[in-house]
């Protein structure tokens, strides 16, 4: 009922007066640093070895330093510490140390106007960072194609909320951050004209990133309104673990789930959920309610709450 009188609008829904103001807004977001571009090429990492990759983030002394800073946080439980990039990343993985430059240098472009909403940036750094390490996680558990990508586009499906923390009345912010994805939605997109995951996609466009990426990043936001039936069979997988991992890095930072031991996604009868569980029949994707309850997937969870980093 609750998704029955909620109309979630497209860009080309919006009058054409309100989409001009939002057009100005966004043009006056900052820019990423120009990298940004080369990390989201989807051949990027697969024509990469990790030497060309370390040099490379080197060659940028700042993202370097919070790179490593990153890696050696409790967040990613290191036996011991590194202090230079190419161990970091044969430690961790390519894949992972891209999500880390991505979120870096998404940091750099979104700062709060006031610091008392810093929280808030916080807070959706880390639901970030939880949720495309789990995203990575259970792609790799899945066996899914294209793992990289699938974790660059949930890193990238924060931007819009991270427009909307910098754009939300500073008063709103508290009550928006608590709200659950459909009542946001709601309230983002009365007090925006789009929902955040519109907005993001506009921002992404101005950005001149990938038409595919932008329109895939948008299409996982979307889960929350879009039947199974509307999908091609082979995105199902991926769209239903991006969107899967968004809600779950969002519980976890938040304090509403600690663990995944009492959580099945497809008992989950909330209306986030509602589209998601019939996803969660596809066999690509049905395997990740087990992956779930591994122990060692519990006691990631356990480290990832307790220890997960603002990159900014």
């Amino acid at each position: 009922m609750a998704l029955s009188t909620f109309h979630w609008r497209r860009p080309n829904e919006l009058p054409s007066g309100e989409l001009r103001v939002l057009f100005a807004a966004l043009r006056g977001e900052p820019r990423p640093p120009t990298s940004l571009q080369r990390l989201l090429s989807p051949e990027y990492v697969a024509r990469t070895s990790q030497a060309q990759f370390s040099a490379a983030i080197m060659q940028d002394p700042l993202i370097a330093a919070r790179v490593l800073a990153v890696v050696n946080s409790p967040f990613y439980g290191l036996q011991k510490p590194v202090d230079s990039i190419e161990p970091a990343v044969h430690l961790l993985g390519m894949e992972t140390v891209r999500g880390i430059c991505l979120r870096y240098m998404l940091a750099q472009a979104f700062k709060p106007n006031l610091a008392s909403a810093q929280v808030y940036f916080d807070t959706l750094w880390q639901a970030s960072a939880i949720a495309s390490e789990l995203c990575l996680r259970l792609a790799k558990g899945l066996q899914l194609p294209q793992q990289g990508a699938l974790v660059t586009h949930v890193v990238l499906a924060f931007v819009g909320h991270l427009v909307a923390a910098s754009r939300l009345p500073h008063e709103m912010l508290p009550r928006w951050l608590e709200l659950d994805p459909l009542q946001r939605a709601r309230l983002e997109q009365e007090a925006m004209g789009l929902t955040a995951t519109e907005v993001g996609g506009l921002l992404m466009r101005f950005w001149r990133l990938p038409t595919p990426l932008v329109r895939e990043v948008c299409a996982m936001g979307r889960v929350l309104v879009t039947p199974v039936s509307d999908v091609e069979p082979e995105q199902v997988p991926p769209l239903a673990l991006g969107y899967l991992c968004m809600r779950l890095g969002e519980k976890l930072a938040l304090g509403r789930l600690a663990s995944f031991d009492d959580y099945d996604p497809a008992f989950d009868i909330t209306p986030d959920t509602y589209h998601l569980r019939t996803y969660l029949v596809h066999p690509g994707i049905a395997p990740v309610r087990d992956l779930l309850h591994t122990r060692a997937m519990q006691a990631w969870v356990q480290r990832a709450c307790a220890r997960a980093v603002a990159p900014g």
